[in-house]
Order: C-alpha cells, then sequence, then structure tokens
C-alpha cells in the first residue's frame, strides 16, 4: 500500500513563514537584489524559528537574517531582522513594518 502522505508535507513541529510573509519578504529581496545589493538567499525551518538569510555572495556570511520566532508573539514581537553581527536591527509584531528597517538601508546605500 501506498503512503497517501505527499512527499513535502508540512512538519507542525517546524515554524515557517506562510504564504503573505513570504510575500512580503521577497518583495524586499526583489527590490535589493534589482538594485545589485544582494544576489542570494537561504531559508531554514526550525523548531523555534524560521529564518529567511540574504547573501551578497553565495559563498559569504549572511548579509541579514529574517526572522520569525512565535514564542516571542507575545513580548517583543514574532518577527526580527538581525545584521551580519548579530545585532538586532529590527523587531516587532508586524512584518512589513519590521523589514522598513531595510529599506532605509536601500535608500541609504543608493546615495
Amino acid at each position: 500500500m501506498m503512503n497517501a502522505t505527499p512527499p513535502f508535507h508540512a512538519d507542525p513541529d517546524r515554524v515557517t513563514f506562510d504564504r503573505r510573509e513570504l510575500g512580503l519578504i521577497l518583495s524586499t529581496y526583489g527590490r535589493f537584489v534589482a538594485a545589485g545589493e544582494w544576489r542570494d538567499y537561504a531559508m531554514s525551518f526550525l523548531r523555534d524559528v524560521a529564518v529567511f538569510s540574504v547573501f551578497r555572495r553565495a559563498t559569504e556570511h549572511p548579509l541579514y537574517r529574517i526572522e520569525k520566532r512565535p514564542r516571542l508573539r507575545n513580548a517583543q514581537g514574532a518577527y526580527a531582522v538581525i545584521g551580519m553581527d548579530g545585532q538586532i536591527l529590527k523587531r516587532g509584531h508586524d512584518l512589513a513594518q519590521v523589514l522598513r528597517v531595510l529599506d532605509r538601508k536601500l535608500i541609504r546605500g543608493v546615495d
């Protein structure tokens, strides 16, 4: 008898980004790619956190990590943008608001 479970079923023990969240993140990512700032990304879905990492080159450490930590949603907020040095640049409850910290970097980088 064949297994009825699809090969890439969602693991309920892992944190993931939903479609709306990924849309917001990929929109920001696309603006930076178009500006020539970012060239690659990676996603990790772990037990406590989902991470979207962005890179200037694939061989480097991530420039930024966009994290979703549901356990922090009632405290500081589930979303955070973290710099290469591990510093939290912005944390909050609204992903769109948190991602705006990156838009300021894009404007600054073009000047």
